[in-house]
């Protein structure tokens, strides 16, 4: 049987204590930097989650709901790399002040009749085939930002950040040896006495880990699961100036499996067949099936409705050439109600990571420090009141909303 990867732990009428600080990390310096927009040069709305990163550098982040950016150097940055999906790959100029990024859609000039009339399966079977040669060979060390929110209904009630280090060993192997810890946290938590439930998302930055599809094979790239799904070639699309399959996949209508399936989209390039943007639905065809797989536990007499859960993984090259994990991003939506009680409460919490620096050496994460798939960041995160916590650490900006989310909640705890 298929193993299931709960994250969701409901606790009633429970406001979490904070605690002390985790050790500081002792990554260098970033004393320069550069903050931005970017957005469609055609229409002037805002990219969401588009790369940035410096140049022959490690350092790294990715664009906000409003398309904003910070980026931090330990040198001066004077040319920045903005790549996103079907966009045409930028280097610009940082210039003085806050930059303007326009980046304008990549139109596709290979013959689309050849690519779409490929195998879909056969494809997604090459592209298994060449994981060893495409991804990383070797451990590595990587500093990572991780956030999560949860919001009841428009509100916030919860926020926390975290510096991670995630070890990840070579992509010839399992994700058995991967692990993440914590560097320095925090968290805000709403103190409003009518918040009768609490949140919590259990696993941290190591479910990016987890949920890395390329390495850990029992999620979809296996035969056993690969024979759940139907699989379909879409048009073509370019990522950073190459060209890429785009197979969708979904349950086979016949087929009855024990456990929940999903419908998701796989993007891979055509010349080397590396796995470059996995995205994820979990089918909520039906709730029973997808409660079993998201749900740890929840109060004796609170309904669970489960409604969304959404994947986003991105895989980046390196120096050299190979790909490994460079942003993930999870979505998780449903539905609360205490019995007796007329109406449902919606929630919906949100985890993602990126990848902003590469250490050296790769120093494997020890198992006194490790994060455990069965532990809850805000158990272990500091207060949110330090006004230096991002100083030296390439962060996701904020987007305007969440600004005003992290206001708020200050003025409740002060």
């Amino acid at each position: 049987m298929k193993p299931s990867y709960k994250i969701i732990s409901l606790v009633a009428a429970l406001l979490l204590p904070l605690v002390a600080a985790h050790a500081q990390t002792d990554s260098v310096r970033l004393g320069y930097t550069v903050r931005g927009t970017v957005v469609d040069a055609l229409s002037g709305r805002a990219l969401e989650s588009v790369h940035v990163s410096v140049p022959e550098r490690h350092f790294a982040t990715v664009t906000n709901a409003d398309g904003d950016f910070v980026i931090k150097s330990d040198k001066a940055i004077g040319t920045l790399v903005f790549s996103y999906l079907g966009y045409k790959t930028l280097y610009q100029r940082t210039g003085d002040g806050n930059m303007k990024v326009r980046m304008s859609p990549e139109s596709f000039q290979l013959a689309e009749s050849r690519i779409i009339s490929a195998d879909p399966l056969e494809v997604v079977l090459s592209a298994i085939y060449k994981i060893p040669e495409n991804y990383s060979s070797h451990p590595e060390l990587l500093e990572c930002f991780y956030r999560e929110t949860i919001r009841k209904g428009s509100r916030y009630t919860y926020i926390s950040e975290a510096v991670a280090r995630m070890y990840k060993n070579s992509y010839r192997g399992g994700f058995q040896a991967d692990r993440t810890a914590l560097e320095k946290s925090r968290v805000l938590l709403s103190q409003r006495k009518r918040d009768t439930l609490s949140i919590k998302v259990q696993g941290g930055p190591t479910i990016a880990m987890t949920f890395d599809v390329v390495k850990n094979k029992d999620l979809l790239l296996n035969q056993k699961e690969l024979d759940n799904y139907v699989f379909e070639m879409q048009p073509p699309t370019y990522m950073e100036g190459r060209a890429q399959f785009v197979v969708s996949f979904h349950p086979r209508s016949s087929w009855n499996s024990e456990y929940a399936l999903y419908n998701g989209t796989l993007y891979i390039d055509t010349e080397s067949l590396a796995f470059t943007r996995i995205e994820m639905s979990l089918d909520m065809s039906d709730r029973a099936k997808a409660t079993r797989l998201m749900l740890v536990r929840k109060p004796l007499t609170l309904r669970f409705t489960p409604r969304e859960l959404t994947l986003l993984i991105t895989y980046r090259p390196g120096a050299d050439g190979k790909l490994r994990m460079g942003y993930f991003r999870s979505t998780m939506r449903f539905n609360c109600d205490w019995r007796r009680r007329l109406f449902q409460t919606s929630y919906a919490a949100v985890n993602e990571l990126v990848v902003t620096d590469v250490r050296e050496p790769a120093v494997p994460i020890t198992r006194q420090e490790m994060f455990r798939v069965n532990e809850v960041l805000n158990d272990k995160a500091a207060e949110f009141l330090d006004p230096d916590f991002w100083e030296d650490y390439n962060i996701i900006e904020p987007s305007e909303s969440l600004e005003h989310a992290i206001g708020r909640l200050k003025k409740q705890i002060q």
